[in-house]
């Protein structure tokens, strides 16, 4: 369980997939709540909605597992990051006997949930004018 200030934490690391092709995933999950932002990972068909749901539900795992008694309807996404992560280099094989160089991008992905804040139903209690602001 990795509990921060700011919430609870997952990463994974060195998924082989180009950070530039998971971050507009990401974008669409940012600050929503987690029962929506699960539905909307499972009904994408990139393959980063796929690597940036595990993460999600491994972020969940770790915030209801924590000493708080949580449900899942009190998280929402907090943060969501995808880092670049080294690349492989792998030799392409070319015509006439060239070959060039192929880049397999990784990345990592870091989500952050945390508990929603309460709001309360109730009308603030409005303050009677002072005699004084009356003048």
């Amino acid at each position: 369980m990795k509990e921060t200030k700011t919430g609870y934490r997952a990463v994974t690391k060195y998924l082989i997939g180009s950070p530039f092709k998971i971050r507009p995933v990401a974008d669409l999950i940012r600050r929503r709540p987690y029962p929506e932002a699960v539905s909307i990972l499972e009904n994408m068909p990139q393959k980063g909605a796929r690597l940036i749901g595990k993460t999600v539900k491994s972020a969940a795992s770790n915030a209801l597992t924590g000493n708080k008694k949580l449900d899942e309807d009190m998280l929402y996404v907090k943060e969501v990051y995808v880092d670049e992560g080294p690349r492989l280099k792998r030799v392409w094989f070319r015509g006439r006997g060239r070959a060039d160089m192929q880049l397999k991008r990784m990345c990592h992905i870091t989500v952050v949930v945390d508990e929603t804040k309460k709001v309360s139903l109730e009308k603030p209690a409005v303050k009677k004018p002072s005699k004084k602001a009356a003048k």
